[in-house]
């Protein structure tokens, strides 16, 4: 809960005093302090946060492998209640329960007029931390201003956020594995579902089987695939994955090489998923080997922003005909994706449950994160009531 309110006497409007963890500087651990933040302005909602999911790419922005600017209140990955609403906001209202896209999806620019809204143009402002108007709503206690990861800071018990950025969902679904749908469910999902256009009897594999691997190897399953090899080198997680979907494991790219050719009669993989915590050019040529002929290998990870080349025979790519593509968000619409897998889960069909490992309060935010770059958790998730 806040603290409480205090008058703006410079605009007469009213600020309120939250928690949230910030990072000041890169490589430092989060801090968890008191901070202000000011009401909604125009097409901007107040949320009072329920949980936020521990995700990889906020770690990114405290190792510099995500350009971000600091300091930064991280988190983009939450679920909560609608508080207020700035003028002129449509969509939701107070007390409705939301999820957060961490791309604010406008609906009518090119990307989004063609069906590709986690493309939205406003992706422009998400790593530069503002408010998409250019402001900040969030100040640290000596009035520093605070920016805030993908316009959310979702690791925070309130925040302030364009109404772009959030989907309306049912009451009775539980907020805290709503959470997850915001970024690793739908960007694992659709990785499998949109970006690998995964088909009935497909063999894939999936690399990397955290938050956002185990929800690609869920939705492989759901595509229909014959075989899904799960690679990670934790043996947690391929057990884990066993649980989503997952028909085999093996604890490398290397080890499993000879499994996929056993079990699909010397062809390879169809479509491969790549999900580790930080992706290496190096090991890009080993994974196009794993791959069929017209296969297609789909990089979601993040790779270091400094990478500027990848190990790759382009003669493997010309003459079998193989492909290497790019996905964000898994290729989903968020506005309308969002839902869909919240049906998913209320018919039984994704288990979001079983992917949280661990619950923590604000204050043990750098414990959660040591326990993911751990290996400890497919999903460590914040929750603040």
């Amino acid at each position: 809960p806040a603290s409480g309110r205090t008058n703006d006497f410079a605009t007469g409007s009213t600020a309120m005093e939250t928690r949230a963890a910030i990072l000041w500087e890169p490589n430092a651990p989060w801090s968890v302090e008191t901070i202000t933040l000011d009401p909604p302005k125009a097409g901007e909602v107040l949320v009072e946060m329920v949980a936020s999911g521990m995700c990889h790419s906020d770690d990114h922005a405290r190792t510099g492998d995500l350009p971000a600017i600091q300091p930064l209140i991280g988190g983009h990955e939450g679920a909560g209640i609608v508080l207020e609403v700035g003028p002129n906001v449509t969509t939701v209202a107070p007390g409705d329960h939301v999820v957060f896209s961490f791309v604010p999806a406008c609906g009518h620019c090119p990307s989004c007029a063609d069906g590709h809204s986690n493309l939205c143009d406003n992706g422009a402002a998400l790593l530069v931390g503002a408010q998409l108007d250019g402001t900040t709503r969030h100040h640290a206690a000596d009035g520093t201003d605070l920016w805030t990861m993908v316009c959310l800071g979702t690791f925070g018990e309130h925040t302030v956020v364009n109404e772009m950025s959030c989907v309306k969902i049912e009451d009775d679904i539980p907020l805290e594995l709503a959470c997850l749908v915001g970024c690793g469910v739908t960007t694992g999902w659709g990785s499998s579902v949109y970006a690998a256009e995964i088909k009935p009897g497909d063999n894939v594999a999936v690399i990397g089987c955290g938050g956002i691997g185990s929800a690609a190897v869920q939705g492989a399953r759901l595509a229909g695939a014959r075989n899904i090899v799960a690679i990670d080198p934790v043996e947690f997680k391929r057990e884990q994955a066993l649980k989503f979907g997952a028909t085999h494991t093996a604890p490398s790219i290397g080890e499993a090489y000879d499994l996929i050719q056993e079990i699909t009669w010397g062809r390879g993989c169809d479509k491969i998923i790549c999900a580790v915590g930080v992706g290496d050019g190096e090991q890009i040529a080993s994974i196009m080997m794993l791959c069929a002929k017209r296969g297609r290998v789909v990089v979601t990870n993040i790779h270091p922003a400094a990478e500027g080349q990848i190990s790759i025979s382009l003669c493997d790519l010309t003459l079998m005909e193989k492909q290497l593509v790019g996905t964000i968000f898994g290729s989903a619409n968020p506005h309308s994706d969002i839902p869909r897998l919240m049906h998913l889960y209320r018919s039984g069909q994704l288990d979001l449950a079983g992917m949280v490992t661990r619950e923590y309060a604000l204050d043990d935010i750098n414990q959660g994160f040591d326990d993911m770059l751990g290996g400890r958790n497919i999903r460590g998730v914040l929750r603040y009531r």
